[in-house]
């Protein structure tokens, strides 16, 4: 059985002499395991297409258990992030995130679509990688069922709070403070941000901006959102982390 689709490289691993097992996130099949023969030899129709961060349409061939790639074309190699470790290291992050995130038979076109375009803000419109890196991390907790309760606090409805907890996901004011959960501060300027990125349309996902400071706050609380949620950390986060150790992701 042959199946057409479009999907995103989240990992590679090589394979016998000359092989590729590669895990891909498909639109309309959720995440795949697929094989590329012969894609390491010079010159393989496939080489383009089966590498790490690569979006393709892919044709597959379904037999006895194994899905095997018989045709490919490349939609977008994001070529900027290649030619830069930082912005490399910080796209792999986003695909073992979404790798994490994804189900075998789910279809989640959402999670590709912020993927692609956050790989997208990184590489062809150069937006700062703190911000794309916070808006993917919320985004990404919100369409996997994490969707923090934004309104206000969740004790007398403050629309102002101060605080947000990372294990509740909700708000809490100054009035209402309790002991119960792991908090840490919010600015207007920080609660802005995280109601926008949760509730935006997808095409406006990116289109705001934030001092430094508040970014690097920002920052902090998504990274540490999405991590308290997952119950787990990522080894690509802390390889990105390490390009820079004396600054704040």
């Amino acid at each position: 059985m042959y199946l057409k689709t479009q999907g995103l490289v989240l990992r590679e691993v090589a394979y016998k002499d000359t092989d590729k097992l590669l895990t891909v996130l498909t639109r309309d099949y959720g995440k795949m395991t697929l094989k590329a023969r012969g894609v390491r030899r010079s010159g393989s129709p496939l080489k383009a297409s089966c590498q790490l961060l690569a979006c393709g349409e892919f044709t597959i061939f379904e037999y006895r258990g194994m899905s095997t790639i018989n045709e490919a074309q490349t939609v977008e190699l994001f070529p900027e992030l290649r030619t830069d470790l930082e912005l490399l290291s910080l796209g792999t992050y986003f695909a073992q995130v979404a790798e994490v995130l994804s189900q075998e038979d789910d279809p989640n076109p959402a999670l590709l679509s912020l993927t692609l375009n956050a790989l997208y803000a990184l590489g062809k419109l150069r937006k700062p990688q703190g911000l794309v890196k916070a808006v993917f991390e919320l985004r990404a907790a919100c369409l996997a069922g994490y969707t923090p309760d934004l309104e206000g606090c969740r004790s007398c409805g403050n629309p102002e709070p101060d605080r947000f907890d990372l294990e509740g996901g909700c708000l809490e004011c100054a009035h209402c403070r309790s002991g119960d959960g792991t908090f840490v501060a919010v600015t207007p300027g920080i609660l802005a941000a995280m109601r926008h990125v949760a509730a935006c349309p997808a095409s406006r996902l990116f289109s705001f901006c934030l001092g430094e400071e508040t970014l690097r706050a920002f920052g902090s609380l998504t990274e540490r959102y999405l991590s308290t949620q997952l119950e787990r950390g990522f080894s690509t986060l802390d390889f990105y982390k390490s390009l820079f150790p004396v600054r704040d992701a």
